[in-house]
């Protein structure tokens, strides 16, 4: 009985230590001190800057459909096709090689070595190894090898800038030690 009458008186300090006070009211008066002294502050907006239509004028101004000024823009578009034309042509008529299905970031270099006097990449895609050699294409960029030095591979790649015409640019692939 006397382990019964324990667990009583301590069950009583825990009821009344429950009805204590919580600090909940210093909290609920620190907060309305808080929103009493603290004001916002909005800055205010700048006035828009006033519209002032501008009337239009022909003096001085090319006219749009002036037939020498098309011919112009006209020959110096199909010079630019011929141009982008020959630059992309020779590699749409080759035939594709097995490593231009894969885009560059998905390839990693992963050494290199000199076969008979030939520089030779090693790069691994998809868990096997591949060789590649100077002349080799990689990516889908029509990627073509220019260089290879033991720690990285020097491509050509041909590409459409944002005007859809072809240019030419470099990229590489640095060698990944380390790399599994």
């Amino acid at each position: 009985m006397m382990w019964a009458g324990r667990f009583a008186l301590i069950c009583s300090v825990a009821v009344l230590a429950g009805c204590g006070p919580t600090g909940e009211d210093e909290l609920r008066q620190w907060m309305t001190e808080q929103r009493a002294t603290t004001k916002p502050r909005v800055t205010p907006l700048t006035e828009p800057k006033k519209f002032l239509p501008q009337a239009y004028t022909q003096e001085g101004g090319v006219e749009p459909f002036n037939q020498t000024k098309l011919t112009q823009a006209l020959k110096r578009d199909s010079v630019q096709v011929a141009s982008n034309a020959t630059l992309i042509a020779p590699e749409m008529a080759r035939r594709k090689e097995p490593l231009e299905a894969y885009p560059l970031d998905a390839m990693v270099m992963v050494g290199s070595l000199n076969k008979t006097g030939t520089p030779t990449a090693l790069l691994k895609i998809d868990n096997l190894l591949y060789q590649v050699r100077v002349g080799n294409y990689l990516g889908q960029n029509y990627g073509k090898i220019t260089k290879i030095s033991e720690t990285s591979i020097q491509l050509r790649e041909i590409v459409q800038d944002a005007t859809g015409d072809w240019i030419e640019r470099t990229a590489s692939l640095d060698l990944q030690e380390g790399k599994k």
